[in-house]
Order: structure tokens, then C-alpha cells, then sequence
């Protein structure tokens, strides 16, 4: 056999190992195809840092950016990411098994093993259903969002037909991915007074962020919160309890900071403030300048983008389910409480554990980045903390770090970026699949605690 054959054999054998090399082959496409000539605008030079840090940005749906992708970019450039956007938001390998589900109408063991690793499931037999109702909700609520955008762009904004509908397809693509590209040099600070796009473009990162499951049991359960499965009660709660509790804090902290909320008229400071909290759920687009928030609000923002969004969906962070299961441990224990109830179910044990694990090494690794991103560059410890949540979390919302550092500082975002896409997931899944039963236990002793 040959070594090119047992690497393959030995991927697959692992489905886990494969989700990593293909996001990289895709990020390494998406680089060379950024380097062509025609996808840089005139008197602009792209290197391959450049092109990396894009490609990578867009594949792992983040959105920070070293270069302005108004004006950096040509329209094929920006067709470049948008596509690059879409894959990485619905996953390399799903997109790869839909080619095989329409033309085989069923998929090979092997490569079930490596779809079930990222549409985080382990039942193999509805796979090609489960693919097949993944790209059609993705398509229907971008195809849906695009119209709304592109109106919007046309009747309130005065674009010409063409140009709305790019805008509208560019900007419902990257909401609902969670990816936080503009075409706009300031972003969406130009848009911060139309409520009514902030409330789409908000919708469409809530919808995207909240993940396919929560979506699959709205589809057939409707509002009957009873037959909800609890994956789903909690991710609803505890995304509602955030969203108020952000929207809240940055009223009260940038209400009078003229430089943000300040600078607009009362009547649109809410829905700003709103926006500013449903972006921290690893969206990134910005309606006001980041780094022009107080510390307050940065702190905030860094606590609410750690948390990220919802399992098998588009956005990163270490997910409000492990954040909220990790609160009800906590509150168990205080109350002295034998077991961990939410809903008016147990939880595992083992869940705990695996919460608590992937919390812990998010923590490490955002402590490690963060000295990192402070020893490279000249960046003070709440700018390297706030960058590197960015990052790690897939967020995209910047204080000017990326832009503004050099190259090491870039390669450090450009791994964190890679990791917090696919680290959560892989470290979870790996976890569950090294799991067994144990031929015998030690005899139990209690450290001391506090």
C-alpha cells in the first residue's frame, strides 16, 4: 500500500482528522485565487500574507480584514469571498457530500463517518435528508434576506436595480454566515440610523447563528415550547437573556460617549445598541466605531464574543449551550444540589465534562494569544484581549490591531482564526469519540476545594 493511500486510510479512519485539511485546502485555494491579478483593484498590490489572512477570514466566517474590501478588491475579488464565505458557512465537507447525495442518492460509510463529524450527529441513516434540509434552509433564508437587503438598497437608498441586488446578495450571504464582510470602507457605520436594515441584517445573524437544530425543531414543532428537545429551550433562553443583557450594558455605557451611541439622534441609539450586541454573537459587522467604546463596553463585547453563538451553526465562540450548562453547574452547586437539572431534565455528567473542557481551553488558549498578540506588537493588554476573542471566536469586530500591527501579528490571528473554527468542534467531537467504559475505578479522595 502505497504512503499516499494509508494517509487516506488513516483520515478516514478518523473523520475528525479530515475536517481541518479540507477547511485548509479550501483556505489555500481561496489564497491563490485572491493573488490573481484580476481580483485586485487598480494600484493595488496584494501579497500572500494578504491573500492568507483574507481567504482564511472568509473561509472560517470572521471577517477581520487587513485590507479594505471596498476598494482593495474588484467585483471578481469580492466574488472570490462571498464564495469562500459560503462554503466555510456551510462546511467543506457538506458541501462536497451534496454533489454525492444528487447523483448516488446515498452516501459510502466512509464518507458518512466524515459528514456526520461536521453536521455533529451520529446517525448516519438520514444523513442525505439532513444535507439536503441544511442547503435548502441556508439558501431559502439568504435568498429571502437578499430580496429584503436589496429593497431596502433600492427604495430608502436610491441604488440603482443592479447594485441593490449585488448589495443585497453580498450582505444577506455574509449575515447569515456570520462572516461580517462589507462593502463598505466604514462598514455599516453609514447605515446606523436605518432602523429597518439594522433589524434585518440583525435577524439574519440571530437566524444564522442560532444553529440548524433550533431551526429543525421551530420547523416542526412550531411555538409548542413543550415538544422542543432541550438543546433547543436552552439555546432560545439563553441567546433571548444575552441579547437584552448586551443591548442593555451598551445603552448604559455608550448612551453619552460621543464618539458612539452619543453621536446619533436618541430615536436610533436602541436599535444601534441592539445591533451592537447581536454583532458580538461572531457576526462582526459594526454600526458605530470599536474602537471608540469605553472600556466598559469592550469588556462586554469581549465576554459576549468568548460566548459566541449556537452549535452546528455559523458562528464560533465556545457556544451559549456550553456557557449555559456550565451557569446551571454553578448553581447546582451552590444550592447543593446532587444532580444538574435545566427544563426538567438531568444532565449527564459526562456533558459537564465535556463543557467544562472545551470552557477551559478556550480560556488557555485566549490567554496564550492574548500574551502573544502584547509581545509582538505594541498592543495594550484590553486591545490584545479584545483582538484575539475577535479572532478565536470568529467574530470580526476590531479595535484596529489587525490593521495596524505587523506581519506576526497577522500570522497569530491567522491561526486563531483557523483554530476557533474548527477547535470547539473537534476537541467536543474528539472527546465523544474517545469515550469508554472503565474496567475499574480508584479509590475516591477529596482534595481540598477553595
Amino acid at each position: 500500500m502505497s504512503t499516499s493511500s494509508r494517509m487516506w486510510r488513516s483520515l478516514l479512519a478518523n473523520p475528525f482528522r479530515l475536517l481541518p485539511v479540507s477547511f485548509a485546502a479550501l483556505i489555500g485555494l481561496g489564497m491563490c485565487l485572491l493573488l490573481l491579478p484580476q481580483a485586485t483593484a487598480s494600484g493595488q498590490k496584494t501579497t500572500v500574507l494578504n491573500a492568507l489572512f483574507t481567504a482564511t477570514s472568509a473561509v472560517c466566517v470572521t471577517g477581520l480584514s487587513v485590507v479594505d474590501t471596498a476598494t482593495h478588491w474588484t467585483g471578481f475579488g469580492q466574488g472570490i469571498i462571498l464564495l469562500l464565505i459560503q462554503l466555510g458557512g456551510l462546511g467543506i465537507v457538506t458541501v462536497v457530500s451534496i454533489g454525492v447525495v444528487l447523483v448516488a442518492e446515498r452516501i459510502g460509510l466512509s464518507h458518512t463517518r466524515v459528514l456526520a463529524a461536521d453536521l455533529r450527529t451520529d446517525s448516519y441513516s438520514n444523513l442525505p435528508k439532513l444535507v439536503r434540509n441544511i442547503v435548502l434552509t441556508t439558501l431559502a433564508f439568504e435568498a429571502l434576506f437578499a430580496v429584503v437587503l436589496s429593497a431596502r438598497f433600492f427604495f430608502a437608498h436610491n441604488y440603482g436595480f443592479r447594485t441593490a441586488a449585488l448589495h443585497g446578495v453580498f450582505h444577506s450571504i455574509s449575515a447569515w454566515n456570520n462572516a461580517g464582510f462589507a462593502l463598505y470602507t466604514d462598514n455599516f457605520l453609514g447605515f446606523a440610523n436605518d432602523w429597518f436594515f439594522s433589524i434585518a441584517v440583525c435577524l439574519a445573524v440571530i437566524l444564522g447563528g442560532i444553529g440548524f437544530p433550533v431551526l429543525r425543531s421551530f420547523a416542526i414543532h412550531k411555538f409548542n415550547w413543550r415538544m422542543w428537545p432541550l438543546h433547543s429551550k436552552l439555546m432560545v433562553s439563553a441567546t433571548a437573556v444575552l441579547l437584552v443583557l448586551g443591548t442593555a450594558l451598551f445603552l448604559v455605557f455608550e448612551w453619552s460617549n460621543p464618539e458612539t451611541l452619543g453621536a446619533l439622534p436618541e430615536s436610533s441609539r436602541l436599535h444601534s445598541a441592539f445591533f451592537h450586541s447581536v454583532q458580538t454573537r461572531t457576526a462582526g459587522f459594526n454600526s458605530v466605531d470599536v474602537a471608540a467604546l469605553n472600556e466598559e463596553s469592550l469588556l462586554v463585547s469581549t465576554f459576549l464574543m468568548f460566548i459566541g453563538g449556537g452549535s452546528a451553526s455559523t458562528a464560533g465562540g465556545i457556544k451559549v449551550t456550553t456557557f449555559a450548562m456550565l451557569a446551571f453547574v454553578i448553581w447546582a452547586e451552590i444550592r447543593g444540589d446532587r444532580d444538574v437539572n435545566m427544563f426538567g431534565r438531568r444532565i449527564a455528567e459526562d456533558a459537564q465534562r465535556q463543557a467544562l473542557t472545551v470552557a477551559l481551553v478556550g480560556v488557555g488558549v485566549l490567554a496564550a494569544s492574548t500574551l502573544a498578540l502584547m509581545t509582538l506588537g505594541d498592543t495594550s493588554l484590553t486591545a490584545a484581549a479584545f483582538e484575539a476573542v475577535s479572532a478565536l471566536s470568529t467574530v470580526g469586530l476590531s479595535t484596529g490591531v489587525t490593521t495596524d500591527e505587523g506581519s506576526p501579528t497577522q500570522i497569530v490571528l491567522v491561526l486563531l482564526m483557523f483554530l476557533g473554527r474548527l477547535g470547539p468542534v473537534v476537541l467536543a467531537a474528539a472527546i465523544v469519540l474517545r469515550s469508554r467504559p472503565n474496567m475499574f475505578r480508584f479509590p475516591s479522595e477529596r482534595p481540598l476545594i477553595g
